[in-house]
Parts: C-alpha cells; sequence; structure tokens
C-alpha cells in the first residue's frame, strides 16, 4: 500500500480543485489521490493555521511536510517571511508549486527525506507531521529540527491527543521549551522553543 509520506505512488492521478476559506479569505488548492487530506483542507491543518498569531511570524520559515502547500501558501500570503516547503512525496511537490502560482505566492520548494536536503536554519518549523510514520520516525522530525532552528527558533507543530498529544509534550521539553498553544477538538498544537 502506498501512503503520502512515500517518495514515489503507483495510485493513479486524479486531481481535484478544493477552496478553503481560512481567516476570512480564499484559497484555491489542488490535490490528488495518495497526497494527505486530498478532500481539502484537513481540520488539525486548519487548527495549526489559526492558532498561529499571525503577526509574530518572521525571518525564514519552513513547511515541513508540506503536502500540497496550504500552511507555507497561508504563511507567505500573510507575512513577508522568506518560506521554504518541504516533502518527500514528489507528486505532492508538484501540486504544492501549482498552488503557489494559483495563490500567487512566492516560495522555495523542494524535496527532502527528513531534513536531508535543509542546510539553512529558521526561525519558525511548522508541521502537521506525518503520523503515521510510526513514533521512531515522528520523534526523529520532531527533536532533529532543533538542529536546523535558529537560537531561540520555534518547532510549531499539531497532534491529536489520540495520537500521543499528551506523551510527546512531555517528552519534547525534554529538548524544547514546551507550551500548548491551543487545544481544539482532541488536537493539540504545540510551541517548542529552541533552547
Amino acid at each position: 500500500m502506498s501512503y503520502y509520506f512515500d517518495k514515489e505512488t503507483n495510485v493513479e492521478s486524479k486531481i481535484f480543485t478544493t477552496r478553503a476559506n481560512i481567516k476570512n479569505k480564499l484559497y484555491t488548492f489542488k490535490t490528488d489521490n495518495n497526497v494527505f487530506s486530498k478532500k481539502g483542507l484537513d481540520f488539525g491543518t486548519r487548527t495549526l493555521i489559526e492558532s498561529i498569531d499571525i503577526n509574530t511570524l518572521s525571518g525564514d520559515i519552513l513547511d515541513f511536510g508540506c503536502g500540497y502547500g496550504p500552511i507555507g501558501i497561508y504563511i507567505k500570503d500573510n507575512t513577508n517571511s522568506n518560506v521554504d516547503m518541504v516533502d518527500i512525496n514528489s507528486r505532492a511537490l508538484s501540486l504544492a508549486r501549482k498552488n503557489a502560482n494559483i495563490n500567487n505566492v512566492d516560495v522555495n520548494i523542494f524535496e527532502s527525506d527528513i531534513y536531508s536536503n535543509v542546510v539553512k536554519k529558521y526561525d519558525y518549523i511548522i508541521s502537521n507531521p506525518p503520523i503515521r510514520v510510526g513514533k521512531k520516525i515522528l520523534y526523529e522530525i520532531l527533536i532533529k529540527a532543533n538542529e536546523h532552528l535558529k537560537s531561540k527558533g520555534h518547532l510549531i507543530f499539531v497532534i491529536n491527543k489520540d495520537q500521543g498529544a499528551k506523551s510527546v509534550v512531555k517528552d519534547m521539553s525534554e529538548y524544547y521549551d514546551v507550551k500548548v498553544l491551543k487545544k481544539n477538538k482532541g488536537f493539540f498544537v504545540i510551541d517548542c522553543q529552541n533552547r
């Protein structure tokens, strides 16, 4: 079975057009089979986006596991930040590029297996991480983020309580200064600040 966090897919392509109203602004996105949340903006990603005080975001920002691009596109559209977007899934990257054009934003999109092609440090890494990769790889994503954050940089991500949000908060406290920005219907938006 092919998953959205695989590099390539043999699942037949079927592109959809979806729209999302985010904070009273309408965005259009192309999605496809074998890309996370192909039917449109999922509740976890929406909760993450709407929990972030957009006025505090600046500098260099990485949208990790960008999928078809809603997080990075929204951030770039509403800030003067430099936004990089990475994913391993080639279909997702192609869609993210199309969606950046559709929504008229200038972002840098590239392939990376976790942080293999990430060479700079960021003020913020923001993610709805791929939970289905399992705890070992998920923790590698979360912990290794600190190597790609500037001093006092932030990793902000969303995770459901049924996927271990409470234990993630506890475990990440070994590496970061952690606070929960929001809880919404079981979803935790977690801010991990680099020490």
